[in-house]
């Protein structure tokens, strides 16, 4: 009973190897002892921090406030009789 499989060969994934793990252990530990040692600086640039996460939290998380649905400014012949006032109103309410 010899059960052989298609995907034998193919490398696994990085994040479930043994090295990743050690990556990950590492990096625990290389974190733990500069904020142990430097905990001073890290809590002085944590209002810097702050300001700078507000306009990344827009740009990663808002994704341009629905400016990324240009495609459908352009009415198709198919609605030509629609009221589409409804839909420009609301395009840019967040999701």
């Amino acid at each position: 009973m010899n059960h052989e499989h298609e995907n034998q060969n193919e490398p696994g994934s990085f994040w479930r190897s043994r090295y990743a793990l050690g990556y990950l252990v590492i990096g625990a530990v290389a974190a733990y002892f500069l904020l142990t040692e430097h905990l001073a600086h890290v809590i002085g640039a944590l209002p810097f921090m702050l300001l700078l996460a507000c306009p990344l939290m827009h740009v990663f998380m808002h994704h341009g406030h629905g400016h990324h649905s240009h495609h459908q400014d352009a009415e198709s012949p198919s609605d030509e009789g629609k009221d589409t006032s409804a839909n420009k109103e609301n395009r840019h309410e967040p999701r």
